[in-house]
């Protein structure tokens, strides 16, 4: 299903365009048609969104640039762990949340590639909310984002406090359903410490959804 919505996606790549090269699981799929694509005369130059996407891209010998040299992007194809029936997303299982926001930022077209599974009919009800915070007084920022109601727990590997690329700590907030997203975004980013949320409100333009009936597109 994941494969059948990438695919579908990337055929909205074209010739000369700046892609935004999205991270996780669904969106493998897509670097893969993207990387089978450049092998056959495809010409584009990707921007990763992690260090992780980046040695998948040289590995797939996708051509690279930067947000210094490209301050636009013409597409950019990412997955999302939540999506409601605004577009709105939930982002950051994967942990690169604040470098997938700046690229949907500067982006002309958002795609999101998903599975069903990920369609909800409110933000938070099946997936907590990632928050990037620096590790200077975390848990001063964790009891902050407690006073928003929510269960907040620091992500861990192995034992280990997860680092996202850009060095910090991931705070997952549990807030079983988000009412406003859009003023709870605003409002977590106020919090001193938080670099940013996983909250994505009003960046997408499509969604690609793939189920065992087939493909759809939510726009």
């Amino acid at each position: 299903m994941k494969k059948l919505a990438a695919e579908k996606a990337v055929k909205h790549v074209e010739n000369g365009m700046i892609v935004g090269l999205g991270t996780g699981s669904t969106t493998e799929y897509a670097l893969k048609e993207l990387g089978r694509l450049v092998a056959k005369g495809l010409s584009i130059k990707g921007i990763p969104t992690s260090l992780h996407t980046r040695r998948m891209a040289k590995a797939l010998n996708i051509p690279l640039t930067n947000l210094e040299e490209c301050t636009e992007i013409d597409i950019t194809i990412d997955g999302a762990d939540e999506v409601d029936s605004n577009l709105n997303l939930i982002k950051g299982g994967g942990g690169a949340l604040t470098r997938e926001k700046i690229i949907a930022y500067h982006s002309k077209r958002e795609i999101i590639v998903v599975d069903d599974s990920k369609v909800v009919k409110a933000l938070g009800i099946d997936f907590p909310l990632p928050v990037e915070v620096v590790k200077f007084g975390w848990t001063a920022t964790q009891k902050s984002l407690e006073e928003f109601g929510c269960k907040v727990s620091l992500r861990t590997i192995m034992n280990d406090p997860f680092i996202t690329d850009n060095g910090n700590y991931i705070l997952d907030c549990d807030f079983e359903h988000i009412d406003d997203a859009e003023q709870l975004e605003s409002d977590l980013n106020h919090i001193p410490g938080v670099v940013e949320n996983g909250l994505f409100i009003g960046l997408v333009d499509e969604v690609i959804v793939g189920s065992k009936q087939g493909v759809k597109t939510l726009e």
